[in-house]
């Protein structure tokens, strides 16, 4: 991976920085570099981020943001004990950590004990003081971060708006612009957009987050056939254990969908993206799936039984308890399909205790939804369409991006086939954003032309 080179001191010769400039405590040359390289490899989305950093440690134990960036990688993998036996070792390292390396270490501090809250407000003060803190500006800068999960309405502009006065102080950096591109991307700026994501990746093209903003892009203008190019081609060149390959797999399964080539979608989900064969996060896995399986069968293929009660024992194992919205959902998705109404409506209900605790940001939006699902799956489709519609709104309290949450308006649209009812159908096409106007919804196109 090419990247910009660290400076080797502050002109004494004893200070080390990073890749973008900031001082580090250490002052081994082999431990600032396994750091950058630990750093480069998290941003990017690769394997090998631990390994760096045992070498950073190893080449120098005491260094306090070696310990908290392997923290990371065992947060992002869903270990929590060697997260917090990592943390802990962190924090015995403190007294020589500068002031911005302990802000740092409060910042993940406390996103490492759930609190995350409180872990973007500390998030907002830091990255004010130094901008150019990537580490941590990357809990922030995406869909899936503390802005893109906080649940609150208006989330995606307001992602653009903690980026917008950021992004001076990146330049054209291949980091910063693959995210900031995604984040223009989902509120329509495209053409702004564009430049940033492809300029990202040309730079480093082995970024998987800049060809997940790229996937993003195709979707959110339509171009379909880009997407399912792009993805093919650059798909071969990522490590399988890298923690996006499943869910680029999605995306890519996704555009085939949207093509209508269901059997090639479910290739991609047998072979790369089940629950079983996933590589990224827990809360990924769970949503990957579920998704990907109901939106199959709204395109037509029939209902596995056999799939959806697997994805609803794995539910049951790695998400015993809600608290986290885009996984709650999708776990909901899970219940619903495999007909399960009582294990779902004690879900349902967990969450509306803390929603009433005021400990759920997205409000009741998940219950409703969950509760549209449930019905979409007994074919109450007027239950159904009367849940969906009032809270499309807020949909994207939901958390995730827009092409996630499209899941919802696919299944309103099935809805109103399956009651019947034609012209709410259109009336809802009418009303969408143009890029991915379409959805792949089995009898749409012939019930939208039937009308007209």
């Amino acid at each position: 991976m090419q990247v910009p080179e660290t400076s080797d001191d502050d002109g004494d010769g004893n200070m080390l920085t990073d890749r973008y400039g900031l001082p580090l405590s250490t002052t081994i040359a082999a431990a600032r570099d396994a750091y950058v390289e630990g750093v480069d490899l998290l941003l990017t989305v690769y394997p090998g981020a631990a390994a760096a950093f045992d070498r950073a440690i190893a080449a120098d134990p005491g260094f306090a943001l070696a310990h908290i960036g392997k923290a990371r990688t065992f947060h992002l993998a869903g270990n929590a004990a060697a997260m917090r036996d990592s943390l802990a070792t962190a924090l015995t390292f403190t007294d020589g950590a500068s002031t911005r390396e302990l802000s740092q270490i409060d910042v993940f501090r406390l996103l490492f004990g759930g609190q995350a809250v409180a872990a973007l407000a500390a998030l907002r003060t830091h990255v004010a003081t130094w901008p150019r803190d990537a580490l941590v500006l990357s809990l922030a800068a995406n869909q899936g971060g503390l802005i893109g999960m906080s649940g609150l309405p208006g989330r995606e502009q307001g992602l653009v708006d903690f980026l917008d006065p950021i992004a001076t102080h990146y330049g054209e950096d291949w980091w910063f612009e693959a995210h900031y591109g995604m984040a223009l991307s989902e509120i329509g700026r495209h053409d702004a957009a564009r430049p940033k994501i492809e300029r990202s990746l040309s730079q480093v093209g082995r970024n998987a987050y800049a060809a997940h903003a790229f996937a993003h892009l195709c979707y959110e203008t339509g171009e379909r056939d880009s997407g399912i190019e792009f993805m093919r081609d650059w798909l071969p060149l990522y490590d399988r254990g890298g923690g996006l390959f499943g869910h680029l797999n999605w995306h890519l399964g996704l555009f085939e969908l949207h093509a209508g080539h269901l059997d090639a979608g479910l290739r991609l989900y047998n072979d790369a993206f089940c629950a079983d064969d996933h590589r990224g996060a827990v809360h990924q896995k769970l949503s990957d799936s579920s998704s990907f399986l109901w939106r199959s069968e709204l395109a037509g293929y029939p209902h596995d039984a056999a799939r959806w009660a697997k994805l609803k024992d794995y539910a049951c194992e790695k998400i015993p308890r809600p608290g986290f919205s885009l996984a709650d959902w999708h776990v909901a998705l899970a219940f619903a399909a495999s007909g399960d109404e009582t294990v779902l409506e004690g879900w349902i209900q967990g969450i509306e205790e803390l929603v009433k605790a005021g400990r759920y940001p997205s409000g009741a939006t998940i219950p409703t939804v969950a509760r549209a699902f449930a019905a979409f799956q007994r074919g109450d489709h007027a239950a159904a369409i009367d849940l969906i519609v009032p809270m499309l709104p807020e949909r994207e309290r939901m958390g995730g991006s827009r092409a996630q949450v499209d899941l919802v308006e696919a299944t309103l649209l099935r809805a109103y086939l399956n009651a019947g009812r034609v012209a709410e159908a259109q009336h809802l096409l009418s009303e969408r954003r143009p890029g991915p106007a379409i959805l792949p919804v089995a009898g749409l196109e012939q019930g939208v032309a039937a009308r007209n």
